[in-house]
Parts: structure tokens; C-alpha cells; sequence
């Protein structure tokens, strides 16, 4: 007989770093940069640009589900996907949006409270044609979010476009994919500590313009663990 984990005896101490006020960068797109780039260079973290976006439903339902950043500016963040998608049909109906990078091995955390909107068809092109082949082609098969019989329907329609779309072909932009941009409102980091008194300074916008690299823009909070 298989022994059931005992989850609830699971746990270890956060004694990595701490976060103190006067080590914080001056403002929210610095201090990501920092945690970023540790992010990067640690060898357990496999897609420090991963982050786990939640939206609701019109009938005020959460959903998550990990996307990827592809781009982080003075604007905010930036990710792309189909806009046929669960996400994008609640962006269009809930524009409100949370982000969670969930950097365990650091002992790590940034969360970030926002709105989300359409990027202009311009950059989500920029964006697109820096894609590898297969992925541009991945993005016109999925029709994602949407009920499919089997995988062979993907298969089937992956095979048609790779006899359409040779390699060092153009793939165009389908006209329902493309990017969204998340201009934020709250970026916390989060350090974890001993005995489980961890640290949360948490950056909150003070100023109409959200600039993530304008440091008068912003004020900065502890909240309690």
C-alpha cells in the first residue's frame, strides 16, 4: 500500500535574504530588473519568465493559468496569446488582472496587481516574427481554449501548414493572436524569512501615468506577512 504524503508536515525555513527598504531600487521596473536577472542566472529556475495570470468571468469566476513574459518597459508587462482564448474573452469583459511570479528556489515572489489591453497589431507583428517557426505556425492551429475531439485534429492541421508554410517561409499574424499589455497598479515583492515573518514592500501607484521606471510615481508600503 502506497503511504500518503504527509503535506502537512511539509515545509522549510526562508533564510536566503531579506528585503529591507533601504536596498529596494527607487522604483517598480529597476527593482523587477534586479529580481529578474537573479531569477535568470539561478540554475533551478527554469522560465524565470514564467508567471501564473489569474482573471474572472463575467460571473466573477477566478482563473489562472501560467503565461510567459515577453516584454516588461516603463508601460508595464507584456504577454501574448490567442484572443480567442479564456483569458483574453475575460480581459474583454474584466480588464483587472494579477500576476504571480513564483520564484520558489529564490525564496521569491512578485506579485502584481493591473489592468490588461490589447497591443497595438504592430508590435504583436514585431513580436511574431521573432518567433520560431513551428511556434508561428502553433498559433494559427490552436484555436485555444476551445473543445477539440482529439489531438489528432491537431496533428492534421499542424501536417496541412507545414506543407503550406515550408521552413524560412513567411507565416503571416492570425488576425486572433496577438499581445496584451498590463499597465500596473500594485507590484509587491515578496522575500521569504525565518519563522515565517517574510518581508512584503509593496509599490503602489501614485501618479495618473502607472510609469514603472518613474520613481516619483510610486510609494512604497511593508505589509505584514
Amino acid at each position: 500500500m502506497n503511504d500518503k504524503p504527509e503535506v502537512s508536515a511539509m515545509r522549510i525555513s526562508y533564510e536566503l535574504d531579506e528585503l529591507n527598504e533601504a536596498d529596494l531600487a527607487s522604483n517598480p521596473l529597476e527593482q523587477f530588473t534586479q529580481w529578474m536577472n537573479d531569477a535568470t542566472e539561478h540554475p533551478d529556475i527554469l522560465e524565470p519568465n514564467a508567471m501564473v495570470l489569474s482573471t474572472v468571468n463575467p460571473q466573477g469566476v477566478p482563473s489562472s493559468r501560467s503565461v510567459l513574459l515577453k516584454g516588461v518597459d516603463h508601460r508595464g508587462l507584456t504577454f501574448y496569446t490567442n484572443y480567442g482564448s479564456t483569458k483574453a474573452t475575460h480581459i474583454a469583459d474584466n480588464n483587472n488582472v494579477s500576476v504571480v511570479f513564483p520564484w520558489y528556489s529564490l525564496h521569491r515572489q512578485i506579485i502584481v496587481l493591473g489592468t490588461a489591453s490589447k497591443v497595438s497589431r504592430e508590435e504583436s507583428q514585431a513580436y511574431f516574427d521573432t518567433r520560431p517557426h513551428m511556434s508561428k505556425l502553433g498559433a494559427i492551429v490552436s484555436a485555444q481554449s476551445t473543445l477539440i475531439d482529439s489531438r489528432d485534429v491537431l496533428e492534421k492541421r499542424m501536417a496541412e501548414l507545414i506543407a503550406e508554410f515550408p521552413e524560412d517561409t513567411h507565416v503571416p499574424l492570425p488576425d486572433q493572436w496577438g499581445g496584451f499589455l498590463i499597465t500596473v497598479n500594485t507590484m509587491e515583492f515578496w522575500q521569504g524569512r525565518r519563522s515565517r515573518l517574510h518581508d512584503r514592500l509593496r509599490f503602489i501607484a501614485i501618479a495618473d501615468s502607472h510609469d514603472i521606471s518613474e520613481s516619483h510615481a510610486w510609494r512604497v508600503q511593508r505589509f505584514s506577512p
